[in-house]
């Protein structure tokens, strides 16, 4: 009986315990793109239901590149003066799209401003260079843009400069400033409820901080080595951590807040030198490991049993990866029991589409595998979060498949004053009050009325062109008829069976016949 349990236990229980990726067609996927060449440790991609955004090279300045997912625009070969989003100056290091609003995405960049974006429907007709508003503070380069969860227009903005800034985008002002790393920062990232922020830093160190007052709760050593480490909240409100060791051998932990200086579990992956960002789907607690210029997608399920995270599998691909971004649970399919869809970047310039995919029999809606995730819905507004309170994410179902709910244009309003505004400004920030802020939708629909205005001028133009051609061709085939009949009648008047050179010889021909051909022949060129 003992040995007959323990070998049941050697199986663990787990419905993800077979999922499998699959790579799309090639013609299914985008092809073409300069990815950009920056050396930064960043994803390089941002995906929604809606867009895909991908960070490309580009001359005088920083740009990246939006493409619909929609059955419209099919995906395939992007021509090479594809319309880009290009108002930096300097090489864009970050992009991130807005939770609750899919045609918001904000960028960063190293000309240190932060600008956000709005992305007409249809798609860019062309490079798009005025954004909604800067976001103006740091002095060194921006290298990380994070949205909060819960909140409306609550944008989080990481620079060289080692500070955080925490904004407010509907009124363009930063409402929180972070100053207690000494280092660089590696990654931000907000808790299930938006409450509290996770840093990793350069000086080794994992910090869990208060957003609103910069206050740190908790500080403790996360990996040894000296390279880049990523940390991320769970739902559950563990952490999740990627680093190195002395060895600079690739680790991952499992922390608990109030204990972060004792792992729950620590375990040593490879020796590859390429940082790894931690991809999670709160819906499954399934953790996707992505390493920079790797070949392979780890993926661990994180349980309460020992030893709480546990191995999958791997995804085996043959060719490096140069950036990766991950699809919300609102933009999979459903029907074919999809539960994670990935956008991979290769040196190549070719964006592979992962799906990664639970085998089932039964065509009905699974609900284990799809319970109610976060919508596109803001729980609370940028007023209400600032002044303390904490909601949880507003939740959908995806039994009916994700409608996305109507959204109006972003659109910045200067209002009552903050506490930093006593500061002395770093930056002008665009207004409705002053006039410049325009919305991007809107003026490229304007650029698109004048190009269809032009067309239809054009087509006009040629349609007159046409009638008048049809008009000189009526009246040439008149007049090619009328000296066929002249012709006619000169050979009756000259007689059968000569030539008009011999008979005007013999005899020339009567002055009225003369006269009548005259006349008719001066006719001719007239109405011709």
């Amino acid at each position: 009986m003992i040995e007959t349990k323990m070998s049941f236990r050697l199986v663990r229980q787990s419905k993800f315990r077979h999922v499998y990726g699959t790579c799309l067609k090639r013609e299914q996927c985008f092809d073409n793109v300069r990815v950009s060449k920056s050396s930064w440790d960043s994803t390089f991609c941002a995906v929604n239901p809606k867009f895909c955004a991908i960070i490309v090279e580009s001359g005088g300045g920083g740009a990246f590149i939006v493409l619909p997912l929609n059955k419209i625009n099919k995906a395939g070969r992007i021509p090479p003066d594809h319309p880009l989003v290009g108002g930096h100056k300097g090489p864009v290091l970050d992009i991130a799209w807005d939770p609750f609003n899919d045609n918001v995405i904000a960028s960063g960049s190293e000309d240190c401003v932060v600008k956000v974006w709005q992305i007409p429907d249809y798609g860019l007709v062309t490079t798009m260079t005025e954004s909604v508003v800067d976001l103006m503070y740091h002095q060194r380069r921006v290298g990380m843009v994070v949205w909060h969860p819960t909140a409306n227009n609550v944008l989080l903005s990481a620079g060289s400069d080692n500070i955080v800034v925490i904004w407010n985008v509907g009124c363009g002002d930063p409402l929180c400033t972070v100053d207690v790393h000494p280092d660089i920062i590696y990654s931000c990232c907000f808790n299930w409820d938006g409450s509290l922020l996770l840093t990793t830093c350069k000086d080794k160190k994992i910090r869990i901080i208060n957003p609103r007052d910069g206050e740190v709760f908790e500080e403790a050593t996360s990996h040894e080595g000296s390279k880049a480490t990523r940390a991320i909240f769970l739902k559950n409100g563990l952490v999740f951590t990627t680093g190195f060791s002395k060895r600079s051998e690739r680790q991952y932990s499992l922390r608990a807040p109030g204990h972060l200086d004792d792992p729950i579990t620590m375990v040593e992956l490879d020796s590859s030198n390429g940082v790894m960002f931690p991809m999670y789907d709160p819906d499954t607690n399934l953790v996707y490991l992505c390493g920079k210029g790797d070949s392979v997608i780890r993926y661990f399920e994180i349980t309460p049993e020992v030893p709480f995270v546990h191995y999958i599998n791997t995804f085996q691909l043959p060719d490096p990866q140069r950036g990766i971004g991950m699809m919300p649970k609102r933009g999979v399919d459903v029907t074919t029991c999809e539960i994670t869809r990935f956008y991979r970047l290769n040196n190549n310039g070719f964006c592979q589409i992962i799906t990664m995919t639970v085998p089932r029999k039964s065509e009905l809606f699974q609900e284990d595998l799809y319970p109610d995730t976060p919508g596109d819905i803001p729980a609370v507004s940028a007023e209400e979060w600032w002044e303390g309170q904490n909601k949880e994410p507003i939740l959908m179902s995806l039994k009916d498949g994700y409608q996305a709910t109507q959204k109006t244009e972003l659109k910045v309003t200067k209002k009552k004053t903050n506490i930093l505004d006593r500061m002395p400004p770093t930056g002008k920030v665009k207004s409705e009050e002053d006039g410049k802020a325009t919305a991007i939708s809107s003026e490229a629909l304007e650029k698109v009325n004048e190009v269809t205005k032009v067309n239809d001028d054009l087509r006009k133009r040629i349609d007159e062109l046409q009638t008048e051609m049809k008009k000189f061709k009526a009246v040439f085939l008149k007049q090619e008829n009328r000296i066929r009949v002249l012709e006619n009648k000169l050979g009756e008047l000259v007689g059968p069976g000569s030539t008009p050179a011999s008979t005007q010889q013999q005899a020339p021909p009567s002055p009225v016949s003369t006269n009548t051909v005259n006349n008719n022949c001066d006719m001719a060129p007239d109405e011709v």
